[in-house]
């Protein structure tokens, strides 16, 4: 009886969680989606503008959960923090709809000088949003930023949390997790991409930014009604802090030798106990500089009788190999920083092309600009399927791995097709500038130009398989190279590699934009020369891929040891399944080298 009750709550719970987080992801995608239309169209920013602050705000908001981390790693828990991340979330939302349904919150519509001769198209004259407008547009955007800096560093985590998936060695149960996750993120990401921006476009901003702000309202209240069924893990300190504490107490003995021998160096079972449940890391011979945070001297007060060492004087062999993990996973973690940073202007100036080009289905029917990243997100579920259910199959038989490929392999993968995807990109927009200038539209902006928009779909597609790969694998890194007691963090870094994805962005496009005095971003993209910019991202992103390689090549596997003991109760735990830790970092060695 009590474990057909047990196993009704997991249900439950797994459901009520899955709901929240369905609902979180409609309502984001279908907030951010369209939201350079709402910003050119409807507070009439200039095109380089409104890119540049909505690269900015999806910085901010990737770079807010660094916050949210270690709030709920040290004091809140991760319940608490999705929870509150989720109301002030709701409030930036409820400040966009106001926004768009208050005439005074938005500029007056365009209109058109019909004094204008004939034969000449009449050029709109718009008014840009004042700075009262753009107050409330920031407000609300500082909210929704608040607010992803609680949900998004927490909810893989917390999910774990409720399958026992923290605490255990990696197996294919656990990359089934990601895949899976990330799937039904995708799932919702359609939904948002079909519904909300069509009803943007056809309907109403009003509405438009209406049904996400529902969304987020069900989301919010599903997951505390799910209050008493979750597995909630009580905050355990921050494990930044012992970070520093090791840095600070390398830094105070930066005059002492370090030993040539290893088991001279602090260790201390009983200490590093709550923070090792799957075994101590084991010392490695990189960055010896921190092993001085180790070296014990007589004022440490180590003896038995003693109390615990002061940490930040002396930090124990594990501590110091959290921070060297952390050292040699950031090269290989800001290889992604390029790769978002390409994909961030599918949202921009991707969406720009498409609004120029040919998007009529039927008579009545028009494709919104803002639906073609619908291509990306289909490509992405049809590859997480295909990779899930027939290649990880395929390749197993060939490398003898549960996965398939290591995600050292997926995360090149995904690297390479990104290039690809940026190339189809300059390919595609030199054909469509060609067909606007053989039909006189280069002085046209609001001029349709006759190509067929499908012709942006390889690009789309490209970065959907691109996502399949590396996302995916990025979470895995992180989550797997990570300190066991940072697991909870990893998230945090995996959303940082896109605030400053974002920012570098940015960057690009000012750096851009200066060197070539303004012409090849322009507002009338038909005189611009966006194929030239697009040619510059393929090769950063080619050096970028270069770079990714070399990093793997001199990249060092954590290894930590495990008492006999506590592996056997681990593989019965497993089924009495499960590789030794040792085989288990050896295979995989072997699999991505």
């Amino acid at each position: 009886m009590h474990g057909e009750c047990f196993g009704y709550s997991l249900c439950m719970c797994a459901s009520t969680n899955a709901a929240n987080e369905v609902c979180d992801r409609f309502a984001t995608a279908g907030f951010n989606a369209n939201m350079i239309t709402y910003l050119t169209q409807q507070l009439h920013l200039p095109l380089v503008e409104a890119s540049n602050l909505l690269t900015n705000f999806m910085g901010t908001a990737a770079f807010t959960p660094v916050f949210g981390a270690i709030i709920a790693d040290s004091y809140a828990g991760r319940f608490w923090t999705i929870a509150c991340g989720g109301v002030l979330y709701q409030l930036g939302m409820l400040g966009l709809v106001l926004s768009a349904l208050i005439p005074s919150l938005r500029p007056a519509t365009c209109s058109v000088d019909t004094t204008t001769p004939a034969p000449s198209t009449p050029t709109p004259t718009c008014q840009r949003a004042n700075g009262g407008q753009l107050a409330v547009l920031y407000l609300s955007l500082l909210f929704t930023a608040l607010g992803s800096g609680g949900i998004r560093p927490c909810v893989v985590a917390f999910g774990a949390d409720q399958f026992g998936v923290g605490g255990r060695r990696p197996g294919e149960h656990k990359w089934s997790f990601f895949n899976f996750y990330f799937f039904t993120m995708g799932l919702a990401v359609l939904l948002a991409l079909t519904v909300v921006v069509y009803i943007q476009e056809n309907v109403g901003w009003g509405w438009g930014f209406g049904i996400p702000a529902i969304a987020m309202f069900v989301s919010v209240l599903s997951f505390v009604v799910g209050y008493p069924l979750y597995v909630r893990v009580k905050p355990g300190g921050s494990p930044f802090v012992r970070l520093i504490q090791v840095v600070v107490a390398a830094i105070r003995k930066r005059k002492e030798a370090v030993p040539e021998d290893a088991a001279m160096l602090y260790q201390n079972k009983e200490l590093d106990a709550p923070i090792a449940v799957d075994g101590r890391l084991l010392h490695t011979n990189q960055l010896r500089f921190l092993d001085r945070a180790a070296i014990v001297k007589t004022t440490d007060a180590v003896d038995s009788g003693a109390a615990e060492p002061n940490p930040w004087r002396l930090s124990t062999v594990h501590r110091v190999e959290e921070l060297k993990s952390i050292v040699r996973m950031l090269p290989l973690w800001a290889a992604s920083i390029t790769l978002i940073a390409a994909a961030s202007h599918n949202f921009t100036f991707a969406i720009q092309q498409s609004r120029t080009m040919e998007r009529r289905l039927t008579s009545r029917f028009e494709i919104p600009p803002a639906n073609m990243i619908i291509f990306t997100t289909l490509t992405m579920l049809v590859s997480l399927s295909l990779y899930d259910r027939v290649f990880v199959s395929v390749a197993r038989r060939y490398t003898g791995r549960q996965s398939g490929i290591s995600y050292f392999q997926r995360m090149g993968a995904g690297l390479a097709v990104s290039v690809l995807g940026v190339l189809a990109g300059a390919l595609v927009e030199r054909r469509r500038r060609a067909v606007a200038a053989e039909h006189g539209l280069l002085d046209s902006p609001g001029a349709t130009v006759p190509i067929s928009v499908f012709w942006l779909v390889p690009q789309y597609a490209l970065h959907g398989v691109s996502d399949a790969l590396s996302t995916v694998a990025h979470m895995e890194f992180l989550y797997d190279q990570s300190p066991e007691s940072m697991r909870s963090s990893a998230a945090a870094l995996f959303w940082v590699a896109g605030s400053l994805g974002n920012y570098l962005g940015t960057v690009l496009v000012m750096v851009v934009q200066s060197a070539s005095g303004g012409e090849w971003l322009q507002d009338n993209i038909n005189r611009g020369r966006l194929d030239y910019y697009y040619w510059l991202v393929t090769f950063l992103m080619l050096l970028n891929l270069v770079y990714y390689i070399v990093c793997f090549h001199f990249y060092t596997l954590k290894s930590f040891e495990m008492d006999d003991a506590a592996d056997e109760a681990q593989r019965q735990q497993d089924g009495g399944e499960g590789p030794s830790v040792e085989r288990e970092n050896e295979q995989l060695c072997a699999a991505g080298r």
